[in-house]
C-alpha cells in the first residue's frame, strides 16, 4: 500500500524476543509550488497529493473554486523519475495571492493567537447560516463508520483521518494522513475537485479539533465540525464567531457540543439558525 511500509522489528516481551516485520506509516516531504514559486513544505503520507494541494490552497484562501485552479502536476526529477514529492499548481488568474507566499504550513504552534486572528478570519469567512441539522443518533454513529474505512489505520494504528458525511450519515469522502491538518486538507481538496457541496456536510476528524481545523472547515462552508477527541478554546471561539457547530468527544453514544447546538437535534433543539 502506498501509505504504509513493512520494516523489520524486534518484538520483545516477557517470554523473550523474536525478529519480525511491522507495517508503519510512510512519511515523506511534499513541496508545494504555485506558478513555479515554492510556498510550502509539509511532511505527509504519500497519496491524494493533488487533493492535499487543492485543499490547502482552498483553506488558505488562495482559491475559492475548482475553476480557479489551472493545472496541477508533479515536477520532473531527472535523477529519479519515480520521485513525486514536488507539485506545481498553476492558477487560472496567473497570480499567487499574498497569503500563500510564505514558507511552511501553519500549525498549532505557529503563533496564531487571539482576537486579531479571529477578526482576520471573519473577514474571509462570512457567517455560516446553514439550516443543516443532524440527529444525535446519526452523529454518534459516525466514528464507527469512519473507522471502518480507515484502511491505513487498520494496518498501522498510527494515522489520522478526516471524513465528510451528509446529514443522514452517508460517507461522502474520507482521507488519511499522518498529519491531522493534512488529512483535512486532503478531504477538502477531494471535495473541491469532485465538486461535492460541503455547505450541508459534517466534517469528522480523528484527532484534536484545534483552531486551524475549525478554520479550514469554516472556509469550506462546513456548518458542523466534530472530533472523536478534544477541542481547543480558540477553535470554539472561532466556531462561535462564524456560526459553526463545534462538537468534541463523539464517542460511546455521547457528544460535547461547544457552539451553536441547535444543529444537533433529538432532545437538544430543533430550531435552525
Amino acid at each position: 500500500m502506498l501509505g504504509t511500509q513493512r520494516l523489520p522489528v524486534l518484538r520483545m516481551h516477557s517470554a523473550g524476543a523474536r525478529a519480525d516485520e511491522d507495517e508503519v506509516v510512510v512519511e515523506e516531504p511534499l513541496e508545494l509550488r504555485v506558478n513555479n514559486s515554492s510556498i510550502a513544505v509539509t511532511m505527509r503520507t504519500p497519496g491524494d497529493d493533488f487533493d492535499l494541494a487543492a485543499g490547502f490552497l482552498w483553506s488558505e484562501g488562495a482559491v475559492d473554486s475548482l475553476d480557479a485552479i489551472g493545472t496541477m502536476a508533479y515536477c520532473a526529477n531527472e535523477d529519479d523519475p519515480a520521485f513525486k514529492n514536488v507539485i506545481n499548481v498553476t492558477l487560472a488568474s496567473g497570480d499567487c495571492p499574498a497569503q500563500v507566499r510564505r514558507s511552511g504550513w501553519t500549525s498549532s504552534s505557529c503563533g496564531l493567537c487571539g482576537k486579531a486572528t479571529i477578526e482576520a478570519i471573519r473577514q474571509r469567512v462570512p457567517q455560516l447560516r446553514s439550516f443543516c441539522a443532524v440527529r444525535h443518533d446519526v452523529l454518534v454513529s459516525l466514528p464507527a463508520r469512519m473507522r471502518e474505512q480507515q484502511v491505513n489505520f487498520n494496518h498501522t494504528g498510527g494515522i489520522h483521518a478526516a471524513a465528510l458525511f451528509d446529514r443522514a450519515g452517508n460517507l461522502l469522502l474520507l482521507r488519511e494522513d499522518l498529519g491531522r491538518h493534512n488529512a483535512v486538507d486532503k478531504v477538502l481538496g477531494g471535495a473541491l475537485r469532485g465538486r461535492i457541496d460541503t455547505s450541508g456536510a459534517v466534517l469528522l476528524v480523528s484527532g484534536r479539533l484545534g483552531f486551524e481545523i475549525a478554520q479550514k472547515a469554516a472556509v469550506a462552508r462546513i456548518p458542523i465540525v466534530a472530533s472523536v477527541s478534544a477541542t481547543s478554546s480558540l477553535a470554539v471561539a472561532l466556531a462561535e464567531e462564524v456560526g459553526q457547530t463545534a462538537v468534541g468527544f463523539v464517542r460511546n453514544g455521547s457528544v460535547n457540543i461547544y457552539s451553536h447546538p441547535q444543529r444537533i437535534v433529538d432532545g437538544i433543539s430543533k430550531h435552525p439558525d
